[in-house]
């Protein structure tokens, strides 16, 4: 899909945000990640549910996921935008994030227990895109030293054989993470 200029699709499926994720389904436009991850899970509905039971567990583990997508991924990004005095307390503010992300997983293997569930899905990026970025900008954001927790989090994440069958090899990410930013 184009990004730039932004293809008709973007602006007839999401005129309101005006960007992708889109899932497209029986014609009718679901957008925003978030969104879409949970239309999935209640509409096909053969396998387990990312979201626990009871109501206090799935506003818990809503609350986990919007944390992520709208305090720490900002937080992120602005590590990578900033340089200098400005990068350092960046850096500091992402670490007292997952601080908050870390504790919050003590004495689980994933933020929903024993399962995968919403908010692990949502911090793939932590596991995933995150190393790759790292390596990028010669920063260290994780280290096991500082974020134990959140790294054992991170091991079983990528060893987990759905994550492994589903998602593209690290190679692939830096690929696409590299003409990323030399388009930007």
């Amino acid at each position: 899909e184009s990004l730039s200029p932004k293809s008709p699709e973007i602006l007839k499926y999401n005129p309101v945000h005006k960007k992708l994720p889109i899932l497209l389904h029986n014609g009718k436009p679901v957008v925003e990640s978030l969104v879409i991850v949970e239309y999935i899970d209640e509409t096909w509905t053969s396998g387990s549910s990312i979201l626990p039971a009871d109501p206090l567990g799935k506003s818990n583990a809503r609350f986990w996921a919007k944390f992520i997508d709208d305090k720490l991924m900002p937080a992120i990004m602005n590590v990578r935008r900033y340089q200098g005095e400005e990068q350092v307390k960046a850096i500091d503010e992402v670490v007292e994030l997952f601080k908050l992300l870390e504790n919050e997983l003590k004495g689980k293997k994933f933020f929903g227990g024993d399962t995968i569930g919403l908010v692990d899905i949502t911090g793939n990026f932590i596991a995933l895109w995150l190393g790759i970025h790292q390596e990028m900008m010669g920063i260290q954001l994780v280290s096991k030293e500082k974020l134990p927790i959140l790294c054992k989090w991170i091991d079983e994440y990528l060893n987990s054989s759905i994550i492994k069958q589903s998602l593209p090899s690290r190679d692939e990410l830096s690929a696409a993470l590299l003409s990323y930013h030399k388009s930007l």
